[in-house]
């Protein structure tokens, strides 16, 4: 019977295995989103993807990048605004790799690096604004730091989408110094609507004052408007006044019948 040594065998066997593994190793599937940047030899030579493609062992070296849009939640930053007011406000930030070469080239963890920048960013912009600004103008705090991102970004083929301000927390003692001011601020706009609206009455008043001191009779009709609006409540004694001018015209009138009044006084 003949005997197989198989470590010979697998000696023998052994430089295909590795010639096999080291082709099967060249070939790289990329998906849709996905770019490979190529170095040969230490130095940059191509981008390639997606699909399949071929990369030397040991020549070549392939650093993948994800081209789709990336959210990056950047942590709560103590800011001190134009008004001297301290706030912790954090922020979300949409960006994407529109070139893979500058990205992997130019910077060395462009995403590290893009959080740090808006960091510093998110507090260099909101520190130049009020306390006010930043709660009433979001968008275009948003849209500032925005472009002001995507300028600095754009040496490291990233575009900067969109960035969102999500929260904006003030000190317990600030949020009651806002709720005073804001209840100060209310009182103060009533009193200048009283104060029109005692203003507008006070000419009303004034005018009808002028009709009722020129025509009598409007002075009649609007007594007789009061005896109704009294008369109509439910009280048992009246003193209504009532000017002896008026009672003395209308006893010293005849009214075309030609009996005198009591109050007229008699030819001797």
């Amino acid at each position: 019977m003949m005997e197989i040594d198989f470590g010979q065998t697998i000696g023998m066997y052994l430089p295909f295995l590795f010639l096999l593994g080291l082709i099967l190793s060249a070939f790289r599937v990329l998906r849709e989103y996905e770019r490979g940047v190529i170095f040969m030899l230490g130095r940059f030579w191509r981008v390639k993807g997606p699909g399949l493609i071929i990369v030397i062992p040991i020549i070549q070296k392939m650093v993948r990048v994800d081209l789709r849009t990336t959210v990056m939640d950047v942590p709560e930053q103590d800011v001190i605004s134009r008004d001297n007011v301290s706030v912790k406000v954090n922020a979300v930030v949409y960006y994407r790799v529109v070139d893979p070469q500058p990205a992997i080239i130019e910077v060395e963890d462009f995403e590290y690096a893009t959080s740090q920048l808006a960091q510093t960013t998110l507090r260099s912009v909101l520190g130049q604004h009020e306390l006010d600004e930043m709660l009433s103008k979001r968008d275009m705090l948003n849209k500032d730091i925005q472009e002001l991102l995507d300028t600095q970004t754009d040496a490291w083929g990233i575009k900067v989408s969109n960035v969102e301000l999500k929260h904006v927390d003030l000190d317990s003692s600030m949020i009651r110094a806002i709720a005073k001011e804001a209840e100060a601020e209310r009182l103060r706009r009533a009193k200048v609507i009283s104060a029109k609206g005692e203003a507008q009455a006070a000419g009303n008043i004034l005018e009808a004052a002028n009709i009722l001191s020129n025509r009598s009779e409007a002075m009649q009709i609007r007594y007789l408007a009061a005896l109704q609006d009294i008369a109509s409540e439910r009280t048992s004694t009246i003193v209504f006044p009532f000017p002896m001018k008026q009672l003395q015209e209308w006893f010293n009138s005849d009214g075309g019948t030609g009996v005198d009044s009591p109050l007229k006084p008699r030819k001797k």
